[in-house]
């Protein structure tokens, strides 16, 4: 018998996910695959979508390269853009659409206009789509103000632009009370007054709750995937990974003695602990304290000591059943991910990504 530590990705959830912000945000939306689908699998995900998507967006050229040697023909956008002129032309060669925010990477564009034939001619290369990114206000890529005009003009007079969209970035769409993103609305729509082009501003927060942020395109990433940016439950978003794993030895501890590294937990009562077949090294947040939840064959049940690399322990003093082979889900649709993440002290979109090492099976495809 193999390793039971397991990842079920469920493509029906992540197409009717798919739908919801389409739905929400109108118009035309990317599927965000970056970090291999957060932790999903890329491809898979990325097949799972055909037909029905507008377009994926990963974050740089080697996850695109992926999916187009993967047989994916739609429309893809590399967020980062391009590193260099050989990047570029490549971009170029395999109709990938690049973000472009800052000077170099237009005239990387520009000097990828003409190629050399093995003839030693120069022929026209291939058409490019160029995202431009404005900085309104996150401060980390894009052009500023007057800059985004001159920045579009340039990517006009480039002979292989055969089309221009503007985004930008929302730096605190997850805060609801705060009036930053108004202000970044505002200087997005100052900053390409005038400009012809589509435009896409929200990413899953935006489309979630700023509707003066929906544009032509919007950009689902964390909610494809299930995981509510706002943390409420409007949205009737579906979990697309459960990961779970089994109890694989079960051991009684009398009062006063400890389990695990650092003997963080020592038990108040006699307990039966389960041990469980998935650690930090599958993704699972190292720093899950003792409490954070998880589900005993189908029952709420808790983590206790600390998560070792390969393994961590839960309590089945209250699940007398439970036992070796018992089934523990990590997260999924008994256990919330945003739950886990809270209790870590981090954010899902990390402990997603995190995943790695665990069997994928893959379900409603």
């Amino acid at each position: 018998m193999s390793r039971p530590a397991h990842a079920r990705i469920d493509l029906g959830a992540l197409r009717r996910n798919y739908d919801t912000a389409r739905r929400i945000h109108g118009g035309q939306v990317l599927a965000v695959l970056k970090a291999d689908a957060y932790g999903h699998g890329a491809v898979a995900c990325a097949q799972g979508l055909a037909g029905l998507v507008d377009g994926y967006a990963v974050a740089f050229l080697d996850e695109a390269l992926v999916l187009r040697q993967a047989g994916i023909e739609e429309p893809i956008l590399v967020l980062e853009g391009a590193f260099d002129a050989d990047e570029t032309r490549v971009a170029a060669a395999r109709s990938l659409w690049l973000a472009v925010h800052r000077r170099e990477q237009i005239e990387w564009i520009a000097a990828a206009a003409r190629v050399r034939t093995a003839g030693g001619a120069t022929v026209p290369a291939a058409g490019m789509h160029a995202w431009l990114k404005v900085d309104s206000g996150m401060h980390r890529a894009g052009f500023i103000g007057d800059e985004v005009r001159a920045a579009y003009e340039a990517l006009r007079a480039c002979g292989n632009v055969t089309g221009i969209s503007l985004m930008t970035h929302l730096a605190r769409a997850d805060e609801s009370a705060s009036d930053m993103t108004a202000a970044q609305i505002r200087a997005f729509d100052a900053a390409t007054q005038g400009l012809a082009a589509p435009r896409s501003v929200c990413n899953s927060a935006g489309m979630a709750a700023w509707p003066d942020a929906r544009r032509d395109w919007g950009r689902a990433g964390v909610m494809l995937y299930g995981v509510d940016p706002m943390d409420s439950p409007t949205l009737a978003l579906e979990p697309v990974m459960t990961l779970h794993s089994r109890v694989f030895a079960v051991r009684d501890v009398d009062v006063g003695h400890a389990v695990g590294y650092g003997a963080r937990f020592v038990a108040r009562r006699p307990t039966r602990v389960g041990l469980v077949a998935l650690g930090y090294a599958d993704g699972y947040p190292r720093n899950a304290p003792e409490g954070t939840p998880v589900a005993i064959d189908g029952r709420p049940g808790q983590l206790i000591g600390r998560v070792s690399m390969d393994m961590l322990t839960v309590d089945l003093t209250e699940h007398p059943q439970a036992g070796i082979g018992s089934a523990v889900e990590l997260w999924g649709s008994q256990v919330p991910v945003a739950e886990v993440a809270r209790a870590a002290g981090t954010i899902p979109y990390e402990i997603l990504s995190n995943v790695k090492r665990v069997t994928r099976s893959y379900v409603g495809g």
